[in-house]
């Protein structure tokens, strides 16, 4: 959800400064990124209709870049800072490494690496392989100046300023050659002419590390904005104790993107008290200085809510196209499905869109409108049809069998005569059969639902609860 956040706030401040939207997928640590993660990222931006405008050529369609494709680029640029005298191998080993961290944790002292390999330089190391940088079981370093500090004008935030003393000789390539997250940024943001990098606050301590890099290689700073994190309904960061956190699940539990995309801009962002947004009006009213400084809080009630007036708003028909896997799930057969017309299931979707929240409960709602078996409500069936209610249903169903049109209006007009020759409310007769329909209390006007299931199903599935035990 946090990445989901992140690059829509990248989209709609390129769409709303008529800019470009770069899509980077950064590989370079092997053990966190695998094709699973990265296909997964590609399907939730598409979803969320969250178009890039460049990349490499991949099967005829703009790609994203891939930083493990770039690996040339990072060493030609260590190996200019190695050349400058701004850079310098290391050979230490993490074991070293260890050691000295934790003597300078117990002398009170800050632990970070002690430079011990500056007076190297840039020369190689005996044994390094002549093939290129970061070979050979050296790393490259970038060497830090402890006289000044770095200023971060964040577009969010404000002022925020960084000690030198604070920072460290980082890592610039591992010994592999493979860069590091904080180098291999700065050069791609280089070559693709990256002017704003929007991006979580968990970032900020990256950000003067990166200026760093930039200031060796003697190029602009491009702006940076860092937006609070999203935090759960009990305040602590959002992560799976608190459901799916995936956007991609929210789609298997019948979200619809445009939903997910407006709760997403509100969680952080504003625009006056309005809530519900088109994606043109997301994108005219976008800006930054609208992002608040604090961390937005997730609520799933909320985005509960927002779905369900995205769902009274969608056009029948393709609402009936969304439907048709969840309806499946379900347990309405394949053969039933496409046994009916379009005519038909938009009819079902118009008819019952507007209690549903997700299209999950939609399809789960609708389910007793086709042929196979249901579920009855044990409660609804022992309080509701009782021996009276079965009397006045088998009396009813004779009516109903002579009616000369099987339709809401005809059905309606039967029931208010019934009910008023038998001093009854017209829900007395209705919850009757609606339990016997749905096998619940809770549905949409029983009489336009009788007509849209059909005399046949209609007669079956109230003679099958006429003949269940209340």
């Amino acid at each position: 959800m946090g990445g989901a956040r992140t690059a829509l706030y990248n989209w709609l401040f390129a769409r709303h400064d008529n800019g470009v939207f770069i899509l980077r997928i950064e590989d370079t640590d092997a053990e966190r990124s695998t094709e699973e993660s990265a296909s997964a990222i590609l399907e939730a931006m598409r979803w969320l209709g969250l178009d890039w405008d460049e990349g490499p050529e991949v099967g005829g369609s703009v790609g994203p870049y891939r930083q493990a494709d770039r690996l040339d680029l990072y060493r030609e640029y260590a190996q200019r800072l190695l050349d400058e005298g701004k850079a310098y191998y290391c050979v230490c080993t993490s074991e070293e490494l260890e050691v000295r961290r934790k003597a300078a944790l117990a002398a009170g002292l800050p632990p970070k690496y002690d430079g011990r390999c500056r007076e190297r330089g840039n020369r190689r190391v005996a044994g390094l392989q002549q093939s290129g940088v970061g070979t050979g079981g050296a790393v490259v370093r970038l060497m830090i100046q402890e006289t000044g500090g770095v200023e971060i004008a964040d577009l969010v935030h404000g002022s925020i300023r960084f000690e030198d003393a604070e920072l460290d000789d980082f890592i610039l390539l591992r010994s592999d050659g493979m860069p590091t997250y904080n180098f291999a940024v700065v050069v791609d943001d280089v070559l693709m002419g990256i002017t704003h990098v929007i991006r979580g606050d968990d970032h900020i301590s990256n950000t003067p590390r990166q200026i760093k890099v930039y200031e060796a290689l003697g190029l602009p700073v491009p702006w940076f904005a860092h937006i609070p994190m999203i935090l759960g309904p009990d305040r602590s960061r959002l992560s799976k104790r608190h459901g799916a956190t995936s956007v991609l699940a929210y789609q298997q539990m019948g979200y619809l993107p445009e939903a997910m995309v407006n709760y997403l801009a509100r969680l952080g962002w504003s625009h006056g008290d309005q809530e519900i947004f088109t994606r043109e009006e997301l994108v005219q009213h976008f800006t930054l200085e609208k992002v608040g400084r604090t961390p937005a809080v997730f609520d799933p009630v909320k985005l509960e809510w927002l779905n369900g007036q995205y769902l009274k708003r969608t056009a029948p028909d393709r609402l009936a196209a969304l439907l048709r896997p969840f309806w499946e799930a379900s347990g309405v057969s394949r053969e039933e499905l496409g046994g009916k017309d379009d005519a038909w299931l938009q009819a079902v979707a118009r008819l019952f869109q507007e209690r549903a929240r997700t299209l999950l409960e939609l399809a789960s709602s609708s389910r007793f409108v086709f042929e196979g078996k249901i579920e009855r409500d044990e409660a609804a069936v022992r309080n509701i049809l009782t021996r009276e209610a079965k009397d006045r249903i088998r009396a009813l169903l004779q009516e109903i069998e002579a009616l000369p049109s099987f339709t809401a209006a005809a059905l309606e007009s039967l029931f208010r005569t019934r009910a008023a020759a038998l001093g009854l409310k017209l829900v007395d007769l209705a919850q009757p059969f609606r339990v016997a329909l749905s096998g619940t209390t809770v549905s949409p006007p029983i009489f336009p639902t009788m007509e849209l299931m059909g005399w046949n199903l209609v007669r079956r599935r109230v003679e099958e609860a006429l003949k269940e035990e209340g």
